[in-house]
């Protein structure tokens, strides 16, 4: 009786409803990640709190490319390890529509409840050198999941990772053969066909072409872009890259200091952006057409970024902004919507005029 009411009493945790938007494969809500570190000589002075990702709302919607975008530090990859699991989150929701319509929140799960789900949501990792086990052969790497989900074994195993190679572009007879005999751009296809032998619904793919010569990211997001299409994929793509952003996402949401500072269709991010920090961002993209360079204003962020352990008051961009005035100084702003279903975490977001690039 009391094993019968227990497992009644986690299914009723875990299963949310249906949620309210039914195009929604992973809400996310009000998310927080702090970090407890010490301070001083092997840190072992006063403790202090790092918000590494503050009060975070998203919705990641099925079948869609959603980037998360920011210079280093601003907790991008904190925030695509929490929607792994890879970290617990301190507070908030990651509602998780299943294959049956139910919701659950993947934050409140333990280790054995979240296993069916650790097939569904995969990740690609950034290094393809450093990810990949060098004493193990592509069978042993890419059939490593099917064997850790009780998936496939003996030649059934076999033939899906040969199957797997073939839909990355790699050949099956590959399979014997180890991670060092192959370049770079056929190490994150094989980390690739890693992340989708399970047949996953969402994948994280945290800059997945920053470690790649630049001749090959082309191929890779093309590869991406297939992918998705053919399987019918959710990613949500980690990059400080905005040109990667641009060729590969349909909604971008922008990130500084832990918070989402703007988010966007793509389109309408890079024409027209509503946040100073997004403004910047474009400002750095290099031109390919030598005859523009000279036309495009460039402001320089002033400072650094803030110690997240100690944030400024106010507007956390305020220090480094262009245009900020006395109220940013003193007073935090929402995550206002604007027209076109978008959002800045700007006071002035309706007001000033900010400069975008053309598309390609």
């Amino acid at each position: 009786m009391t094993a019968v009411r227990s497992e009644r009493e986690r299914s009723d945790a875990s299963a949310l409803g249906t949620g309210s938007d039914p195009e929604a494969l992973l809400d996310i809500r009000n998310l927080s990640m702090r970090f407890h570190v010490g301070r001083g000589f092997l840190g072992m002075g006063a403790r202090m709190t790092v918000n590494a990702v503050s009060d975070v709302n998203l919705t990641v919607r099925r079948g869609e490319t959603l980037g998360l975008v920011g210079e280093s530090g601003c907790g991008k990859t904190t925030l695509g390890r929490c929607i792994l699991r890879a970290y617990k989150p301190t507070s908030g929701e990651l509602r998780y529509r299943r294959e049956d319509g139910a919701v659950v929140d993947l934050a409140t799960l333990g280790t054995r409840q979240l296993r069916p789900y650790r097939r569904q949501i995969r990740t690609v990792f950034q290094d393809p050198n450093s990810s990949l086990n060098p004493r193990m052969t592509l069978l042993q790497i890419v059939g490593e999941p099917l064997l850790a989900n009780d998936l496939a074994r003996g030649d059934e195993l076999r033939e899906r990772v040969a199957e797997g190679l073939r839909l990355v572009g790699l050949r099956p007879e590959y399979m014997r053969r180890y991670p060092h005999a192959f370049s770079g751009g056929e190490r994150q296809r094989i980390g690739i066909a890693r992340a989708l032998i399970t047949g996953p619904r969402l994948v994280v793919a945290d800059e997945a072409v920053s470690a790649l010569d630049v001749s090959v990211r082309s191929q890779i997001l093309n590869l991406l872009d297939d992918l998705q299409e053919q399987l019918g994929l959710t990613y949500v793509f980690v990059s400080h890259d905005l040109s990667v952003i641009q060729h590969l996402c349909s909604r971008v949401a922008v990130m500084y200091l832990g918070r989402i500072v703007e988010e966007a269709t793509t389109d309408d991010l890079f024409e027209r952006p509503r946040h100073p920090y997004t403004e910047t961002l474009l400002r750095a993209l290099p031109l390919p057409d030598p005859r523009l360079r000279g036309s495009r204003k460039r402001i320089p962020l002033r400072g650094e970024v803030p110690d997240p352990a100690s944030p400024p008051a106010g507007c956390t961009f305020h220090p480094r902004c262009p245009y900020a005035q006395e109220r940013c100084d003193t007073e935090e702003p929402a995550l206002l919507p604007l027209r076109s279903r978008r959002t800045a975490r700007c006071h002035y977001a309706d007001t000033l005029d900010l400069e975008g690039v053309v598309a390609d």
